[in-house]
């Protein structure tokens, strides 16, 4: 049943996706402005990456079944992992991974644009490059900019990546990565985001790579490695950044990416991140309860409780598409929730969906208590409706069993139409409301 709800989960935002897409007519070619990069999902207008025609309810299934499910395994392998919490290049190998947004990045002297996706788990950026075997139509073409440049195996940065090789005196790696495997060499060359150009950026230049588990034009890791945009830009930006992802209704669906202290909100909700070192790079909370309308529903303390030897804990991320909290909790969440809407009201599944409700309900708020703040859910945050809008479930989840099941996730579908700022240097998270269109 938590499989089947994790593919209809996914299936039936896709759809969404696509019926909300039709029949507008946005402008994709804005400019990007200062430190603002536009944030679009990969199935709005403006994205090159949207199905051709809309999908089956059945051909969403097949076509997406494993990618929410598939972004649990990768992070739970990252809060578990028992090896140098960092590897930038590979984090999260042989698992595969679903980001859902991009942002429009600039690479080489002059600019090529590629459209990135933004995740913020992952470390390193990697970019597919001319000659590539296996990789997209669009690539990155190295020997079309002057300020390209390989890094060799005595480079400190080819430390960081797993298992090199030195051919011809460059440093490559191999990795698998989801269900592909890929063959990259470490390079730098200048990335422009907004109108900020970072010179020498390092990245991985894939040349060959088998399967589809890649995001077709690149990935720009948000996370806090050594080879991330925070730490290769940390004299631009000063490790700081803020996200705001748009809702389903928002017809560009496009949002924005604010990097570096300035301009970032001052009325704006606190709370400290954890440090992990077994994977430092997940942006770690303090979530100690959740009240569901005016109760704080009861759930044992453990299944809340931060634990960097197992991983346990609640991390926020750009990558999973809706809120998976660990069995008790979500159970609790759901109960709770069910009781409020009234007993009167008979509940009923879609498609994997087990609290869903096919008349008009006034769904009570839901709010997650963390130290130092406290963050309530509008409606649109906790509902999700069918493609009709004649039925609406409540967005969550419990963590697959498949998985490690200690991990709580708070996910895009929540955090959107607000936003969440990024604050190394004093290890705090804030999230402040935002319409973000």
């Amino acid at each position: 049943m938590k499989i089947l709800l994790s593919l209809s989960l996914t299936a039936l935002f896709l759809i969404l996706c696509f019926s909300l897409s039709q029949g507008f007519n946005p402008k994709c070619d804005t400019p990007d402005r200062g430190s603002n990069l536009q944030v679009f999902h990969v199935f709005s207008p403006c994205s090159p990456f949207r199905p051709s025609t809309p999908l089956s309810w059945e051909e969403s299934v097949l076509q997406m079944q494993a990618k929410d499910q598939a972004r649990l395994q990768y992070l739970s392998s990252l809060a578990v992992a028992k090896r140098k919490s960092v590897v930038p290049i590979a984090s999260g190998r042989q698992i595969i991974q679903s980001p859902t947004y991009i942002v429009r990045a600039k690479i080489g002297t002059p600019p090529q644009t590629l459209l990135m996706a933004m995740d913020t788990s992952n470390d390193a950026a990697w970019i597919p490059c001319t000659g590539c075997v296996g990789c997209s139509a669009t690539v990155f073409a190295p020997p079309k900019s002057t300020t390209f440049k390989p890094l060799d195996c005595n480079s400190a940065q080819c430390k960081q990546v797993p298992n090199p090789t030195c051919g011809v005196r460059a440093c490559s790696f191999n990795i698998t990565y989801g269900s592909s495997t890929i063959a990259s060499n470490l390079v730098q060359d200048t990335i422009t985001l907004a109108t900020d150009p970072v010179p020498a950026y390092t990245f991985g230049c894939i040349v060959k790579t088998t399967g589809s588990s890649l995001p077709p034009q690149g990935l720009l890791g948000l996370g806090r490695g050594p080879l991330s945009l925070l730490s290769q830009t940390q004299n631009l930006y000063k490790s700081t950044f803020s996200y705001c992802l748009p809702s389903f209704k928002s017809p560009n669906f496009s949002g924005s990416l604010r990097l570096g202290p300035i301009g970032q909100p001052i009325r704006i909700k606190y709370t400290p991140l954890l440090k992990n070192p077994r994977r430092s790079s997940l942006y770690y909370v303090n979530l100690i309860a959740i009240r569901v309308g005016r109760r704080v529903v009861d759930v044992p303390p453990t299944a809340l409780a931060f634990n960097p030897t197992t991983g346990a804990g609640t991390i926020f991320d750009s990558g999973t598409v809706f809120t998976r909290l660990v069995e008790p909790v979500y159970l609790a969440v759901r109960n709770e929730f069910r009781r409020r809407v009234g007993k009167a009201v008979p509940v009923t599944t879609l498609g994997g969906f087990d609290t869903c409700y096919a008349v008009p309900i006034i769904a009570p708020t839901i709010t997650f208590l963390f130290s130092g703040m406290n963050v309530t859910l509008p409606p649109d945050n906790i509902l999700i409706h069918s493609t009709a809008g004649s039925i609406s479930c409540l967005a969550m989840a419990a963590a697959p069993d498949n998985v490690n099941s200690v991990l709580n996730v708070i996910a895009n579908m929540q955090q959107q139409n607000h936003r969440i700022l990024i604050d190394v240097p004093n290890s705090r998270l804030g999230v402040a409301r935002e319409t973000c269109t």
